[in-house]
């Protein structure tokens, strides 16, 4: 098969056109990939800021594919059925944090695209517990920037609250799905870009947002909670002077530049920060089940695998509307 591979950062991927494909495990599915969203993840693996991951490597954690051959003890999964495959992908079940609802912070979990091979390729095998089933109404393109930019803007919007005024820094592809998920919800919000960047301001417009301005600005009204998708701790302090008394800002992000030192006074008031570590199958399962409802609709910009290296430098730039997607050519 064809496969994009990592072997060194900050270099570009190199194309391998006689890899073997794998063979699934007694618990693991073979998957044809049908599409591979580009996350800023796989950036932050390919610059070398995520230091861990397995060489040589095929980067990718937004598959959708179709399975075509199962392990001995696959038991919920059937040879065509169409499945995602997200960033999470292996936990033991059996750490206090698996024991305890909190599978995304396991001691020894493993990443899709990271220790695990992923999606920039024809085919890859998936754990069955990891793989989720697509609702029928989006495309392989369209579900793919679903399986994390999705799942995770799910989770943070989660763990903000219920928070009528929303702030969204860094409108790519987790904010313009977040977006839609909030005002389902009922949320204002209030999308921060790049300074100057007027493309990125019209798009957070019409997708709803009641305002839209730079990041170095403040917003008319102040928010209830604000979450970071740019990975810039710059924008901690910014968010925490934007929002109100009692407010969350969650970072969305698993790398992150340092944050700077700050005022007190702009956390005092019982002002929060966290952060977003990973998913659960339980926020797969209840994400794609609202996408579908709502519908959500992602913006994508679709590039042949053998383009990966192309996408990852126009994600890197900021030249990409929506999300990006890998497509396998037939």
């Amino acid at each position: 098969m064809r496969a994009m591979i990592f072997d060194v950062a900050h270099r570009p991927l190199r194309l391998d056109l006689k890899m073997a494909i794998p063979e699934p495990g007694p618990h693991e599915v073979l998957i044809r990939i049908h599409a591979c969203g580009v996350c800023r993840t796989d950036l932050h693996v390919v610059d070398g800021e995520l230091t861990h991951p397995k060489l040589p490597l095929v980067p990718g954690h937004e598959i959708v594919g179709v399975v075509t051959a199962l392990g001995s003890q696959v038991t919920n999964i059937k040879v065509g059925d169409r499945v995602g495959v997200p960033w999470l992908g292996w936990t033991c079940g059996e750490c206090v944090y698996c024991q305890s609802g909190r599978e995304n912070l396991c001691d020894r979990a493993r990443f899709t695209g990271y220790q695990i091979d992923g999606g920039y390729a024809d085919y890859t095998v998936a754990d069955e517990r990891f793989c989720f089933p697509i609702p029928a109404g989006f495309t392989d393109v369209e579900a793919a920037p679903l399986l994390c930019a999705g799942l995770i803007g799910y989770r943070a919007l989660r763990l903000a609250g219920d928070a009528p005024r929303l702030g969204l820094y860094g409108f790519g592809a987790a904010a313009h799905i977040a977006i839609q998920v909030a005002r389902y919800r009922r949320q204002e919000i209030y999308a921060f870009t790049r300074s100057g960047d007027s493309a990125g301001q019209d798009f957070a417009r019409g997708l709803g947002a009641v305002w839209a301005g730079g990041s170095d600005e403040l917003p008319p009204k102040r928010l209830d909670a604000a979450l970071i998708f740019a990975p810039v701790g710059e924008l901690v302090p910014a968010a925490l002077r934007a929002i109100a008394k009692g407010g969350t800002v969650v970072c969305a992000g698993i790398h992150m530049t340092d944050i700077p030192s700050f005022p007190y006074s702009i956390l005092w008031e019982e002002r929060v920060v966290r952060s977003v570590a990973n998913l659960t199958r339980r926020d797969g399962d209840e994400f794609l089940a609202i996408a579908a409802k709502i519908p959500v609709r992602t913006t994508t910009t679709t590039f042949p695998l053998t383009d990966a290296n192309e996408a990852l430098t126009r994600l890197r730039d900021g030249r990409i509307k929506g999300a990006a997607v890998l497509v396998p050519e037939t």
